[in-house]
């Protein structure tokens, strides 16, 4: 699939609205209408506070003009753009009840994905050069996939497949369940158009010598995937591969192991963390 490098708002809309409708509850912000007149304006700043990676930018703008339509909303950064302590990445100006009241979905969801975007920065930047490229899984937040694979796109990620619907990952239950490597394969390679890729995960070198034999065939995946070998064995899966197939390393990645793992030459190392560890950026939101 193609990298998620730009959400439309149709897209962030229906995320961003269930956001606020959880927020606001039965009876809507109870604290901004005791206290805050119903004609009173306010114009705030969001910044950051803590240095990082900007993404989700959009959905402040979606989550202002939700509670009002009429706002002003001057987003003065872009996804992806780094950020330092103190940076402003939007501006807005209206009815106070309502900026106040979606200032918390907007926040939850800037800091979210820009942790996302920042954690995926890190691993990208600790493999420069190694030729290898970080890849995202299906380890994300319910609801919130299109959001934080865009995330790691703005971190210099790449995304892996969206769902179970976009692309055939064979892993260890499939071919345990299909009595062995070569059964699995030949049968996806039975459904798979021309179009859909075919990935196949082994657990050793002898599942993927058998792998390659196919793929000798003419019948073989697309990409494998070498799950929790050590580097000995990564080196020598990539030396038996000899470029025949796209390499993906994953499990045991960690910023302290992804170093040494790109060096053994995989083409691709997948790593859950980006989106199931990622801390939130601390961005905040001030009145000016």
């Amino acid at each position: 699939m193609a990298l998620l490098r730009t959400l439309p708002d149709v897209m962030i809309e229906p995320i961003v609205r269930a956001a606020l409708l959880e927020d606001l509850g039965r009876a809507g912000d109870v604290t901004a209408e005791a206290c805050i007149p119903a004609d009173a304006r306010l114009r705030a700043r969001f910044g950051a506070r803590k240095p990082g990676v900007l993404a989700g930018l959009a959905c402040v703008g979606v989550a202002v003009r939700a509670m009002d339509p009429a706002a002003r909303v001057d987003l003065l950064k872009q996804d992806g753009d780094v950020l330092s302590p103190g940076d402003v990445v939007a501006e807005i100006e209206g009815n106070a009840r309502a900026l106040l009241s979606a200032e918390r979905t907007a926040l939850n969801l800037l800091g979210r994905l820009s942790g996302v975007a920042t954690l995926t920065r890190a691993y990208v930047d600790a493999v420069a050069g190694a030729g290898a490229r970080i890849a995202d899984t299906r380890k994300t937040t319910p609801g919130l996939r299109a959001l934080e694979k865009h995330a790691v796109a703005c971190g210099g990620g790449l995304n892996h497949r969206f769902g179970l619907d976009d692309a055939i990952l064979i892993k260890d239950n499939h071919v345990a369940v299909c009595g062995g490597v070569e059964a699995a394969v030949r049968r996806a390679r039975a459904m798979a158009g021309h179009l859909m890729k075919v990935e196949l995960e082994v657990d050793g070198l002898g599942q993927l010598d058998q792998a390659l034999a196919l793929v000798d065939e003419g019948v073989g995946p697309d990409v494998i995937m070498l799950d929790n070998f050590s580097l000995a064995d990564l080196s020598e899966g990539v030396r038996r591969a000899a470029g025949r197939v796209v390499i993906e390393a994953s499990g045991g990645v960690n910023l302290d192991t992804v170093r040494a793992i790109a060096e053994t030459g995989v083409n691709v190392i997948s790593v859950g963390a980006l989106t199931h560890s990622a801390s939130v950026l601390d961005i905040g939101l001030d009145a000016v």
